[in-house]
């Protein structure tokens, strides 16, 4: 079948990282079907109207057009949906439209089917529609929201906590829960593991506020204070400059090391090289992050809050109240100790590859391809 990729959130030259699980699960669909992507995004700098950057980015032909946004919220509107069409028009056509988070961006895909009567699918990834956020998100949002679910053939949250708060809004289209997926080829169980005295721990993230990268931190130190022999890998594509102040500040820069973007397969060597990875986010739709430790056969300490409750499990994880950082202490403390007892890497492996693969997100999108279009 030939499927269009569009999406609220995908990288791009202005944001090279936002949206790379939507890249992730359009690579994944193409191992069975021929797939196409096409995004929109305004650049204040830019002096043409539209610009197309059109290119085969791991196998998959992706056009990205830029246009030239302003300081008016209702014109930019209009020159996204012109944009979404002109690029439209250099594409094949599809048999069904992808598109992905319920925003404003993808009433094209509304459009898209009621002028040429394509259906679509909305993959949802938004923790503004998380029950925790929704009293929050202005009820725009959640109006343009409805509106285009009431059009989709199919809505397919990333995990079940997401589904159950998107029943809030009443939803009547039908529903069905498609994970994010994980590159088991790159996300691997490394072939050489070096002995090492240290408990070696990894947090990789956006480093938003609600990621909580500095009781993370602060967390790691007072351990080490404690006399526990503690490394702490931290970093990602956020703000890295007040976590290196932070650890300087503690005189912790011996065994906290702050790092910044990485490239996919980075993440990946990251992973390999930790004993554990550790999440304290105060939420998440679902937490690809966990995933991608499970592949390497690394178990995770992670708040259970969100879609992170449906993967913490135990034996390959260890889960921790939201903003509880006594709690956090003291099961890295027993972490440290090796009181608790993980499974073996190949088996936490292979709950990442049974159900998050690839080949298994692609073979159940193309189950719902081929419901709707038979």
């Amino acid at each position: 079948m030939k499927i269009l990729f569009i999406s609220s959130w995908f990288p791009n030259k202005l944001e090279p990282t936002n949206g790379n699980f939507v890249q992730r699960h359009a690579e994944a669909v193409a191992l069975l079907n021929d797939v196409e992507i096409l995004h929109v995004i305004g650049d204040y700098h830019q002096e043409k109207e539209f610009v197309f950057d059109d290119k085969i980015l791991n196998g998959i032909r992706t056009l990205v057009v830029y246009y030239k946004n302003s300081n008016n919220p209702v014109l930019n509107i209009l020159k996204r949906m012109k944009a979404y069409k002109l690029g439209f028009s250099k594409m094949k056509r599809p048999d069904i439209v992808h598109a992905n988070v319920l925003h404003n961006n993808m009433l094209f895909a509304v459009y898209l089917k009621k002028k040429y009567k394509i259906p679509f699918v909305v993959t949802e990834h938004w923790t503004a529609l998380q029950e925790q956020n929704l009293s929050k998100t202005p009820q725009r949002i959640k109006r343009i929201a409805k509106y285009i679910a009431g059009n989709a053939s199919y809505v397919l949250p990333v995990s079940h906590n997401l589904k159950e708060s998107l029943k809030l809004l009443k939803f009547k289209t039908p529903m069905k829960v498609i994970s994010n997926v994980v590159d088991t080829e790159v996300f691997t169980i490394p072939s050489k593991t070096e002995n090492s005295e240290s408990t070696k721990l990894v947090h990789i993230s956006s480093l938003i506020p609600r990621k909580k990268p500095q009781e993370i931190i602060k967390t790691i130190v007072k351990l080490h204070e404690n006399g526990y022999n503690v490394r702490l890998e931290i970093g990602g594509d956020g703000e890295t400059e007040p976590l290196i102040r932070l650890v300087e500040q503690l005189n912790a820069e011996s065994y906290i090391n702050v790092f910044g973007a990485l490239r996919y397969d980075e993440v990946a060597e990251k992973m390999k090289n930790s004993d554990y990875f550790i999440l304290f986010s105060e939420n998440e739709t679902q937490g690809c992050v966990i995933l991608e430790s499970y592949a390497c056969g690394k178990p995770v300490i992670s708040t259970t809050v969100g879609g992170t409750t449906e993967l913490i499990i135990n034996g390959l994880g260890v889960g921790v109240e939201k903003n509880n950082t006594e709690e956090l202490y003291s099961v890295l403390e027993k972490i440290c100790r090796q009181q608790y007892s993980f499974k073996s890497k190949e088996e936490i492996r292979k709950f990442a590859v049974d159900g998050y693969s690839r080949e298994s997100i692609a073979k159940q999108f193309t189950e719902i391809y081929q419901e709707i279009i038979s």
